[in-house]
């Protein structure tokens, strides 16, 4: 799918959860995320962020997506730089509702809700998630550290080694 045509489905998905016909649940554990339409070109889930959760730095391992804020906000830190071996930085923008952010097979980014109130989110992936890889980014180099099989956009990251940096 194109980035258009993810955006039209995570503006499509966000107005039937606005619309109360999918409901997030708020989990303090672990974010809360459900699929909610799946088909061969296209995953879409629904996210809940409860304060201080988020992602690790990753990419979508190939595919393209899109996520649209519908309540609360979220800070998304996205890597400014080629992907390997070359210098960048995380620059993070405010994610606010109604805001929606569509991105190639490239991006690597990190999602976290620091506020108080929940935030809530739909995203969509093209071709559906098959495989995402983690990232440090220290020192202004973007640095892979693992990589993981999965269908699930909200799979943890594998166990990092003692002593591993963070992002």
């Amino acid at each position: 799918m194109s980035l258009a045509e993810l955006r039209a489905v995570v503006a499509e998905y966000a107005e039937r959860v606005r619309d109360g016909q999918h409901v997030a649940e708020y989990h303090t554990e672990d974010r809360y995320h459900v699929r909610i339409h799946q088909d061969d070109d296209v995953d879409v889930w629904l996210i809940s962020w409860t304060t201080e959760q988020g992602t690790e730095l990753h990419d979508h391992g190939g595919s393209s997506g899109a996520f649209t804020v519908v309540s609360g906000t979220l800070t998304e830190y996205v890597w400014s730089g080629p992907r390997h071996d070359a210098r960048g930085m995380l620059v993070n923008d405010q994610r606010r509702v109604g805001d929606t952010v569509a991105f190639g097979p490239a991006y690597v980014h990190d999602v976290r809700n620091h506020q108080v109130p929940p935030a809530v989110s739909v995203h969509a992936y093209s071709p559906p998630i098959s495989l995402m890889h983690f990232y440090d980014a220290s020192g202004g180099n973007l640095l892979r550290w693992a990589s993981n099989w999965t269908d699930d956009p909200e799979a943890p990251a594998p166990e990092r080694e003692p002593g591993t940096a963070r992002s």
